[in-house]
């Protein structure tokens, strides 16, 4: 399955924006879906995942309560995120996984290409 990370874009401090990841090859049905950011000069870390029914969730501690994930359709999970930061500035890359659900990056297989997300302060 191929997957493309969207979506990203400029935007204040405390704004908002809504990213989409799109399979091609295949459906995210079977899959569980991750989202990871990756600031500069920083590794890259988790922020979301969903399983692949959409029944278990996990977040990032620093997310929690402002970033939604969420598994559309067969073939593309959504993250809405919502009162932006600056620490939220960074490459935004969507991930698949045979697991059910992951919170590291070592288990998903396959990897998109990302969307820069930047909030102004």
């Amino acid at each position: 399955v191929q997957l493309q990370a969207s979506g990203g874009g400029l935007v204040q401090a405390g704004g908002s924006l809504r990213l989409s990841c799109t399979a091609s090859g295949g459906t995210l049905g079977t899959y569980g879906i991750g989202w990871f950011r990756q600031a500069p000069g920083l590794e890259r870390t988790f922020v979301a995942a969903i399983s692949t029914r959409g029944d278990n969730i996990r977040y990032a501690d620093a997310v929690k309560g402002r970033l939604t994930i969420s598994k559309d359709n067969v073939n593309t999970v959504d993250l809405q995120m919502t009162n932006l930061k600056p620490d939220d500035t960074g490459v935004y890359y969507c991930a698949a996984t045979r697991l059910v659900v992951a919170v590291t990056d070592r288990a998903y297989e396959f990897w998109g290409r990302g969307t820069q997300v930047t909030v102004s302060s």
